[in-house]
């Protein structure tokens, strides 16, 4: 006998509160325990070519105890050099039960990404911030950004201020109405880089650096969501290093910290602290120094959100019900 198989589109997804970032900050935090206790696993990820220079697909599988009870694998095509007007990265999660195997749902999985990276941010702005956190910059205009935002909107209503800057002169994402705090269209980076942001989190999809070493200064907390935002030189002077996790993707990933420690220009003993110390230790900067994020995007953190959503859509019975094998 089996419970079937579901599907869940975006809009299943947002309907069961997929994008609810304090839901994602919780399951977050449950994850980062789970992974201190080897409840979970996190194998190397592989990818085909997409035929492009910069087209791939990859596959992460993960798998993750606890009240996830949840095996999976998250399926990504990034596709930069497309021109269909669809979106750039198409994900989608495969979800098991991790006791028995039994096959649970694919889930539409665009939107969980964007807030669990969010989420981590957000364990980033409470725990690792070296000042309390009032002004936040933020660069970009994409699916993270959009993320990040409505993560602020929910997480840190009492923020003097964000400034959001996007090299292609967006409109502003928001009716600033519904947001709690001043939302500052800036046109200049390096004159918003120069005023007085507690924290920058970058959203792009820089292939070049677009923070040098002026953009890191004591007190400032800069988080790292994008793929090349950060030069090396920043990374430099930054006083303290951080990472959602330090894991085999370093050999790979295009993140900038991870160029810079193939490059032979970073150590991994230089890294000071993960979530797991963040969250768990209670690690923590002191006020003057200037803290450098690197958030990878850990894939376990999809197979929990997957796995959440899919227990509520089968509680529900919402989604789209298949029955893959005989009951």
């Amino acid at each position: 006998m089996t419970s079937g198989f579901r599907t869940l589109s975006r809009a299943d997804v947002v309907a069961l509160g997929g994008t609810d970032p304090q839901a994602a900050l919780e399951d977050i935090c449950d994850v980062v325990t789970l992974m201190r206790q080897n409840a979970a696993q996190m194998p190397a990820e592989t990818h085909v070519s997409l035929g492009t220079p910069r087209g791939k697909a990859y596959a992460l599988p993960a798998s993750v105890g606890g009240r996830f009870n949840a095996a999976g694998v998250k399926w990504t095509a990034h596709r930069p050099d497309a021109n269909d007007k669809l979106p750039q990265a198409m994900a989608l999660t495969l979800i098991n039960r991790a006791d028995n195997g039994q096959p649970l749902g694919l889930v539409e999985s665009g939107a969980l990404t964007a807030t669990r990276t969010a989420a981590v941010s957000a364990l980033a702005l409470r725990h690792a911030a070296p000042r309390p956190v009032q002004r936040v910059l933020l660069l970009g205009a994409g699916v993270q950004a959009m993320a990040h935002l409505d993560m602020l909107r929910h997480l840190f209503p009492h923020l003097q201020q964000v400034s959001w800057w996007d090299r292609r002169a967006s409109a502003l994402p928001f009716e600033t109405a519904q947001l709690p705090w001043p939302l500052i269209r800036v046109a200049d980076l390096q004159i918003a880089l120069a005023q007085d942001a507690d924290a920058v989190i970058t959203c792009t999809s820089a292939a070049e650096p677009l923070l040098g070493p002026e953009a890191i200064r004591p007190g400032r907390l800069v988080i790292q969501v994008g793929y090349h935002e950060v030069s090396f030189a920043a990374i430099n002077r930054s006083t303290r290093v951080l990472v959602d996790l330090w894991g085999d993707f370093c050999e790979t990933s295009a993140k900038s910290l991870f160029q810079m420690y193939r490059a032979g220009k970073f150590l991994p003993e230089h890294v000071d602290a993960d979530l797991g110390n963040l969250l768990l230790d209670g690690w923590r900067p002191a006020a003057d120094d200037s803290v450098y994020f690197s958030s990878f995007g850990l894939n376990v953190f999809d197979i929990a959100l997957a796995s959440r959503v899919l227990k509520l859509a089968a509680e529900r019975g919402t989604g789209t019900h298949l029955s893959l094998f005989p009951e």
